[in-house]
């Protein structure tokens, strides 16, 4: 079983900047993607970024320019982080830490990020 532990959200005026992060944990995993998706209020589940362990990254046009994703795959350690610059009201929402083996998929609780004035 794999355990997320996501950090970092919070209220912030638009044009600020948050940094997320989610930490694996659990019993031994192969990870093949690591990243975040987030949902509005009224919307669907959306992808904001992702990365995989050969380094490709896939990201949501509205926040490209904007957010990066980076991991730290270090020894004993699997955290991914989302550096968000630029915030939006749009941005608004519950993010998600996403965790993909080759079988499974692991969501973290939830961290909500606010962007209002």
């Amino acid at each position: 079983q794999v355990q997320l532990v996501e950090s970092g959200g919070g209220l912030v005026q638009p044009g600020g900047s948050l940094r997320l992060s989610c930490a694996a944990s659990g019993s031994r995993f192969s990870i093949y993607a690591m990243g975040w998706y987030r949902q509005a209020p009224g919307k669907q589940r959306e992808l904001v970024a992702i990365t995989t362990q050969d380094d490709r990254i896939t990201r949501a046009e509205s926040v490209k320019g904007r957010f990066t994703i980076s991991r730290d795959n270090t020894k004993n350690t699997n955290t991914v982080y989302l550096q968000m610059n630029s915030l939006k009201p749009e941005d608004t929402a519950v993010y998600y830490c996403n965790l993909q083996t080759g079988s499974n998929v692991f969501w973290g609780q939830g961290t909500q990020v606010t962007v209002s004035s």
